[in-house]
């Protein structure tokens, strides 16, 4: 499908050219980079089913198999690495061998992953299913998945198509916590995994059918551009790229900062509350759904709040703003052992309105502290970022069930974060902007 067609001609004559345009306007149909965002859109949906469930996990499996809590936390904190760590590879998986192959396949792997836990019965399939397999499905559908396919298929609207795409994830978080709990609850975990398997073979044949790696492919240009661009060869070495752009990088104490706020907040997000928010809520008497429910309801405000981060960047120093943030969610973390109860009050639902509106605002202004210092290496060096917020909620995922098995609660833990918290937001404060050089005279 075109976005447009080909001006008129000077040799034509002007009636006969304007009534072409009014034509050509009239028959103009949608692009073809606005279905591969669709399916994008829907594919990271789905990604958000596999994010949703290990929260879900930890207790049934607990009671059926008598596993500790740390090491049910340990099979996640593997599967959160992996994600983490794949993340920076998989642009250059995607430049070698294509968006729909590498997506296709990691749809698979993920449902193979998810699907043999429901014949699992020693603890160390739990980490090869879930934490291994699992957890190197998703890292391949990480942020590059969506970055990828808006460098190549937008000129123009990348900003708008990039705040979709990452909203997704909330989304889809919003759609699978209420319906896994409900189906843990009623019906126990095997047939939420296996809704989760099936999630992923039923986006595989949109992925291969709709899903294009380059406009070239179809013979389009890509969205808004002026020119047609051929598609690039298949690029060698990017891996490469990726390791030397960390060593070069790693010399840096910006880098550093960055990477140990990034993994706090990681800390305080996916390995913390995504992980043990629900368990915790279900010792204090509240049911599952109930807690679930509420998790959900952070993936709402999530998408609010990384909208007015981004605002707020464009006008404040971003250091400034990390802050602000780190400060303002381990005051609230501090806060959440008195609120947590059996039932949901007004005190805990303002908690959950404040957190999420904070869970990812940490992004845009990360983002734009990359760009300062490094570049046109910029992306890259934000992907090795992103494996360590990765790295530490695997961390706290782990230590999370094992401070649960050893204290008989999570007071402790929600301690630990709120003073995390505050270390990050000094941590920002540090961080200086990058010298600028001195034109010679």
């Amino acid at each position: 499908m075109t976005q447009t067609t080909e001006a008129p001609t000077p040799e034509d004559a002007p009636a006969a050219g304007g009534a072409r345009t009014r034509r050509t306007r009239r028959t103009a149909r949608v692009h073809r980079a606005w279905f591969v965002a669709a399916v994008t859109f829907v594919t990271i949906i789905g990604a958000a089913a596999f994010r949703s469930l290990p929260a879900l996990l930890i207790d049934p499996l607990h009671q059926e198999f008598h596993w500790s809590r740390g090491t049910i936390g340990a099979a996640v904190s593997v599967n959160l690495a992996l994600y983490g760590v794949t993340s920076p590879f998989a642009a250059a998986l995607m430049d070698r061998f294509g968006i729909r192959k590498v997506v296709a396949v990691a749809l698979s792997v993920i449902a193979l992953g998810s699907g043999l836990t429901v014949w699992m019965t020693a603890a160390w399939q739990l980490l090869l299913c879930w934490g291994l397999l699992v957890g190197l499905g998703t890292g391949s559908m990480a942020l590059a998945f969506a970055a990828t396919v808006t460098n190549r298929w937008f000129t123009e609207r990348r900003g708008l198509v990039t705040g979709v795409l990452t909203a997704a994830s909330a989304s889809g978080q919003l759609i699978f916590l209420p319906v896994l709990s409900w189906l843990v609850e009623r019906h126990g975990w095997r047939p939420a995994a296996v809704t989760v398997a099936l999630a992923a073979l039923a986006v595989v044949p949109f992925v291969w059918l709709l899903l294009r790696d380059h406009p070239a492919d179809v013979g389009l240009k890509p969205y808004g551009a002026q020119e047609f661009a051929a598609k690039p060869p298949p690029v060698r070495g990017a891996a490469r790229r990726t390791v030397a752009v960390l060593f070069s990088s790693a010399r840096t104490g910006t880098f550093w900062l960055l990477a140990g706020t990034f993994a706090i907040c990681g800390a305080s997000t996916n390995g913390l509350v995504q992980t043990h928010f629900v368990p915790a809520a279900h010792d204090h008497g509240m049911p599952i759904t109930a807690a679930a429910s509420l998790l959900a309801v952070v993936g709402v405000f999530d998408v609010v709040g990384t909208i007015a981060s981004g605002w707020f960047t464009d006008r404040f120093q971003a250091r400034r703003l990390l802050a602000a943030y780190y400060a303002l969610r381990g005051i609230s973390l501090l806060f959440l052992p008195v609120l947590l109860g059996p039932s949901v009050h007004p005190t805990m639902l303002f908690f959950i309105v404040f957190y999420g509106l904070d869970w990812v605002a940490t992004v845009p202004p990360t983002l734009s502290l990359c760009r300062e210092h490094f570049g046109q290496d910029s992306a890259i060096v934000f992907g090795w970022v992103l494996a360590s917020h990765q790295v530490g909620a695997a961390v706290v995922a782990y230590l999370g069930g094992v401070a649960r098995d050893t204290f008989g609660s999570y007071d402790v833990v929600w301690y630990a974060a709120g003073a995390l918290c505050a270390a990050a937001a000094l941590m920002a404060l540090v961080i200086r902007r990058p010298a600028r050089a001195v034109a010679p005279a």
